[in-house]
């Protein structure tokens, strides 16, 4: 969790003092190491501490916002909701906790109110292990708020009509819209900074405020050996309606890699396709444009693009899913895979968000991912991802009658099957796979909502 700033324990500022710096609240400790094999230990009283197990250093930072969702419990118009849901969304904090369930150490740093919703944000992104030690918390600006307003077939004629949603924003003068170049000067900022691989960030913390502007201008304009930085673009026109958007363009241009969706770039910039925007963009070494659920391709400031045809999936929910594809990629890229395996890992995540309720999902075992990695063009087109799992020719087949022994037991209906455990020997799986090791959440559908506000 975000620590104490000296400054804020020292005396607590009155309510109305605008100079008020925030606040961070304690850490919370880590469970104590385990001892290794090797060496020899010595029972410990029963009430003596333990030295706390020190967290993996982040390889992956993302700055941006983050917000409370409100979901509604029915399609209709707002004023015929009865209950609301509660929910975290955000593109840069999606990113880090996927990545950090990719198996890359992330942080997200941000600001949050000193409120409910702010610590709900905190509370659930520390739950995913993401590092939240470098988020600060405002004591007089609120946490970003949005609801979600869903049309369906009421009749009422303010309902927006089956398949059309709208959201309701909430975050004029939000604690992340105060962030500024000053976060360089935090000390837990600048040291996760410091040490991070990968600085992910997006076009949506330009939009917010002229400060959160100069803080992108100083992060991109800041180069480090060893340290790529990528840009989603995750163009919201709501944002920019008040704001000039010939900003936008220099900022995309600074990144080592650029993320774009195709939809997106025609609305914002005039066109949706990947040379087009190779050409507009020459700066960052690739540039990779999402054509929504058909195809991604990734340009080489040479030229040379590799194109990776989207899953087949059956989508449960959007959410997320955006954000997913990103830091499928981008723990591809961490690793060092391949520019197809890079865009197959994205292409995956992305496919298991679309499963699942929420933003968040899991990947199936390592030995599942890396089959589908691997797969021939026949079998990678063939693959279906549905709430019932993974079926593909690239994974193994589950054994018939006559591969078992009398002592094994049957194995599972496919519609029901869960996942082996890593551990578990792979040459003989039931087919589908279930993403994560999971069941199909039991949870009634929630009504669709983008992946970040």
């Amino acid at each position: 969790m975000p620590r104490q700033d000296a400054a804020a324990s020292e005396a607590t500022p009155s309510p109305g003092d605008p100079t008020a710096a925030p606040h961070r609240t304690p850490a919370t400790q880590e469970p104590p190491t385990a001892p290794t094999p090797s060496a020899p230990t010595t029972p410990a009283a029963p009430d003596s501490p333990t030295t706390p197990a020190a967290p993996p250093t982040p390889l992956a930072v993302c700055v941006g916002e983050s917000m409370a969702v409100l979901l509604p419990d029915r399609a209709g118009p707002l004023e015929s909701v009865e209950s609301f849901r509660l929910a975290v969304g955000g593109a840069e904090s999606n990113v880090a906790g996927a990545l950090t369930a990719l198996g890359v150490p992330s942080a997200w740093i941000s600001r949050v109110g000193d409120d409910g919703f702010g610590r709900r944000l905190l509370g659930e992104l520390t739950a995913r292990g993401v590092d939240v030690s470098g988020v600060a918390v405002d004591p007089h600006r609120p946490t970003g708020v949005y609801l979600k307003e869903v049309g369906g077939n009421t009749g009422d004629r303010h309902d927006l009509g089956p398949g059309r949603s709208r959201l309701h924003y909430h975050r004029r003068g939000s604690a992340a819209a105060a962030l500024s170049p000053e976060l360089l000067d935090d000390p837990t900022a600048a040291r996760l900074l410091a040490g991070a691989r990968l600085l992910h960030l997006s076009g949506i913390t330009a939009a917010l405020s002229d400060d959160c502007l100069a803080l992108l201008r100083t992060l991109l304009a800041e180069r480090r050996p060893g340290r790529l930085v990528s840009f989603d673009l995750n163009w919201r026109p709501a944002l920019w309606r008040d704001r000039d958007l010939s900003v936008l363009p220099p900022l995309l241009d600074a990144a080592d890699l650029l993320l774009l969706g195709a939809d997106e770039a025609e609305a914002a910039f005039g066109t949706g396709d990947p040379h087009a925007l190779r050409r507009l963009f020459p700066s960052p070494a690739t540039v990779v444009v999402k054509d929504e659920a058909r195809l991604v391709t990734a340009i080489a400031r040479d030229g040379t693009a590799v194109a990776e045809p989207a899953l087949t999936v059956q989508v449960v929910e959007a959410t997320g899913a955006g954000d997913a594809f990103a830091a499928g990629y981008l723990a591809g890229t961490v690793r060092g895979l391949d520019q197809r395996r890079r865009l197959r890992l994205g292409h995956l995540s992305a496919a298991c968000a679309l499963t699942t309720h929420g933003d968040q999902a899991e990947l199936p075992p390592d030995a599942v991912v890396d089959a589908l990695l691997d797969a021939s063009p026949e079998a990678w087109a063939a693959t279906r991802v549905s709430v019932d799992g993974i079926v593909s020719p690239a994974l193994p087949a589950a054994p018939t009658s006559t591969d078992a022994s009398p002592t094994d037991p049957p194995p599972p209906s496919p519609a029901r099957s869960p996942a082996p455990s890593p551990t578990a020997a792979h040459a003989h799986r039931s087919s589908p796979v279930a993403p994560g090791g999971g069941a199909p959440d039991p949870r009634p559908a929630a009504t669709p909502a983008l992946g970040a506000p």
